[in-house]
């Protein structure tokens, strides 16, 4: 009987030891943010942006522009003109002033489609790297550290270092 009472703590101390090493798992750290906006091909990515968005504005500007000084000149000329051109010319200045404010907002979408279509491989790159330095050092959970996504203590292993030299710069 005390045999079996040894043979069964045993049993249950080896169980339990085996699930508490299980429950260690490796856990690292890295902030996903300052990877990204370090990658060479982002900064290329945000350039591309920066130069296509101030093409927009630039020509948005234009339009209003060219719509301030329509409006000056309908003004100017207002007194000559009958009622119904100077309605017939606040109507035309009305849809010319549409026109730019749905241009600015098709701007606006296909900055974000620009956006997404750039940013979206740099991302899969930067997630593959990641989950391949993490594999390499048998890190079972990575942690994305960034400000603001909740880690409040990052003890464990910064990878952040390791994915940089993975991806080469």
């Amino acid at each position: 009987m005390n045999q079996l009472k040894m043979a069964v703590i045993g049993l249950v101390c080896c169980f339990a030891t085996t699930q508490f090493v299980q429950a260690q798992a490796k856990v690292a750290h890295i902030n996903v943010q300052q990877l990204l906006s370090e990658m060479p091909e982002m900064i290329a990515a945000n350039a591309e942006l920066k130069k296509l968005q101030e093409t927009y504005r630039a020509d948005i500007e234009s339009s209003y522009t060219e719509l301030r000084n329509k409006f000056q000149q309908y003004q100017n000329e207002a007194a000559g003109k009958t009622a119904e051109e100077n309605k017939k010319r606040a109507d035309e200045l009305q849809g010319y002033e549409r026109s730019i404010q749905k241009a600015e907002q098709q701007a606006v979408q296909e900055m974000q489609k620009k956006q997404a279509e750039l940013f979206a491989p740099i991302s899969e790159k930067a997630k593959a790297a990641i989950d391949k330095v993490a594999a390499a050092q048998g890190y079972e959970y990575v942690y994305d550290a960034s400000p603001g996504l909740g880690l409040l203590v990052a003890n464990g292993k910064n990878l952040l270092p390791d994915v940089k030299k993975e991806l080469g710069f």
